[in-house]
């Protein structure tokens, strides 16, 4: 007997529609075709064990099983559940007359009890958008599924209730989920607070200055001046996800398979902090079976990178291009993959290898040699993709010991937000959000300069000897700086303010 059921594969962050056409016939054999990886051919052991263990068995017959469309590599072992209903339709062991409505995935254990599968919100959504009725997976799964509207879904724990459920014995319970009420629900408040920093006024300020308009920025400093606190405080000022943003989120969290269990939405924008050792491939993805690297895991949130100079070169350069693009493309043979990247970029560093160059404090104890060779790390192209360089200074005794708190993180986020308010309305016609994603048209036409305010940006290109790409980065600064104080005119103090966050551009940094 043939029979049809139907599963999903994720390629990049969106999902296609798999047909498992099984195939029972007189004879003896097992054949799984249509390119499965390891994982899926070493699905028979734990579908036999599965079956067995809850009443049931595979037939001894001749057993084929293709996986359509046949040339699609498939990979994984969440398929084991669709093969297991299959195998039991195909055998007449479940009476499924409407198993060609649904799409069901999850990975079996021996006992039949099933582990939670990698992409089940883009499979959700390509399941509504194919007209499936509904979505039968692990129950670990089933909010992150659910956030899908016009969809069935339910979760089960073992396969024993998928049976039961084909076989209308024992229905099982679709999850619901209001998806806007339990968006706007879960807005809390984050952990790390701008009041607990003291002084570092004018980091700052640099700080919602990056946050107001999307800007990278780097922070160089001493050893224990406070970079990466103020770093891990930069989301608190952020501008809180809108409901697109939080649903294109939680779709390449969920490809990965990093939401937590009995997780929906994600609520708060991702902080990606990698460890310097990283490779290339985990930052920017890819692998021989593509994955989104954590530059798209920080995609509508920060990437921290810490100690910038001790990256690989070689990782640090394959980032220019989704820095400009705001999305990462991997190339295969078959097939090619688009990730989003919209990320904002913080990275630190000292200001040289002992880390105390430029401290009134402390001895100098590096060569300029070692300090070239230190700071060469970091390309000339890759600084320009940054607009704001700022120094950060350790805080004196006296502000450590104060007892009045600093401004607060949502006091900051406020002015932050009725920036973005100016920046989301001006920006309207060329579907951008903020000035940090204007192109040289935009800021050509929003960045306009009197004759004082371009005369003052002149000496300092002259002076700094700055590249065009550093031309187009303060004119988005300075516009930002304008958007804080509702100004329409970017006048002479905000390009001044914006010239001075270019730290490393000056003489004695980069020679």
């Amino acid at each position: 007997m043939l029979t049809k059921i139907y599963g999903s594969a994720v390629f990049g962050v969106e999902a296609q529609t798999i047909t498992v056409e099984v195939n029972i016939d007189n004879g003896v054999g097992y054949h799984l075709v249509g390119l499965p990886d390891n994982a899926i051919k070493e699905s028979n052991f734990r579908i036999a064990a599965a079956l067995q263990n809850n009443g049931l068995k595979i037939p001894v017959k001749k057993i084929i099983i293709n996986m359509s469309p046949a040339d699609l590599r498939k990979e994984g072992s969440a398929y084991d559940l669709t093969l297991a209903i299959g195998i039991l339709v195909a055998s007449g062991q479940i009476k499924a007359d409407d198993i060609d409505r649904y799409i069901i995935m999850g990975e079996l254990s021996l006992d039949g009890n099933l582990q939670p599968i990698k992409g089940a919100l883009p499979i959700a959504i390509k399941a509504r958008e194919e007209g499936y009725k509904g979505f039968i997976l692990p129950q670990q799964n089933v909010k992150e599924a659910a956030i899908v509207d016009q969809l069935e879904v339910y979760g089960v724990e073992n396969i024993k209730q998928v049976i039961d459920f084909f076989n209308k014995d024992i229905p099982l319970e679709r999850t619901i989920i209001d998806t806007r009420k339990e968006f706007h629900e879960h807005l809390e408040n984050p952990e790390n607070d701008f009041a607990d920093v003291k002084g570092q006024e004018t980091i700052k300020r640099c700080m919602e200055i990056a946050a107001a308009g999307g800007h990278n920025i780097i922070l160089i400093g001493p050893p224990g001046s406070g970079k990466t606190m103020l770093a891990k405080r930069l989301p608190s000022i952020l501008p809180p996800m809108t409901l697109s943003e939080a649903l294109e989120t939680t779709k390449i969290h969920s490809v990965v398979g990093r939401l937590k269990e009995h997780t929906g939405l994600m609520h708060q924008r991702p902080f990606r902090s990698p460890h310097h050792t990283i490779s290339d491939v985990a930052l920017v993805g890819g692998g021989t079976f593509p994955q989104p690297g954590e530059i798209s895991l920080a995609h509508n949130g920060v990437l921290f990178l810490d100690e910038l100079p001790e990256f690989k070169r070689t990782v640090l350069e394959v980032m220019r291009q989704p820095l400009e693009d705001r999305e990462v493309t991997i190339s295969r043979a078959r097939f090619t993959i688009t990730y989003p990247s919209s990320f904002m970029l913080v990275a630190s560093m000292n200001p040289s290898p002992s880390g105390y160059f430029n401290d009134p404090n402390s001895p100098m104890t590096s060569t300029p040699q070692e300090m070239q060779r230190y700071l060469s790390k970091i390309s000339g192209p890759l600084l320009d993709r940054i607009d704001i360089h700022i120094e950060v200074t350790p805080v004196p005794f006296e502000k450590l010991s104060e007892d009045r708190k600093g401004e607060s993180s949502k006091i900051i986020r406020e002015r932050v937000i009725k920036a973005r308010q100016f920046q989301t309305l001006r920006l309207e016609e060329d579907k951008m959000h903020y000035n940090a994603q204007m192109g040289v048209k935009q800021i050509r036409k929003y960045c306009v300069l009197n004759e004082v305010s371009m005369q003052l940006l002149k000496t300092a290109m002259e002076r700094l000897n700055l590249s065009a790409r550093a031309f187009d980065r303060i004119l988005k600064v300075a516009r930002t700086i304008a958007d804080l104080e509702a100004s329409e005119s970017i006048e002479p103090h905000h390009i001044s303010e914006a010239i001075q966050y270019r730290s490393l551009d000056r003489d004695g940094w980069l020679g």
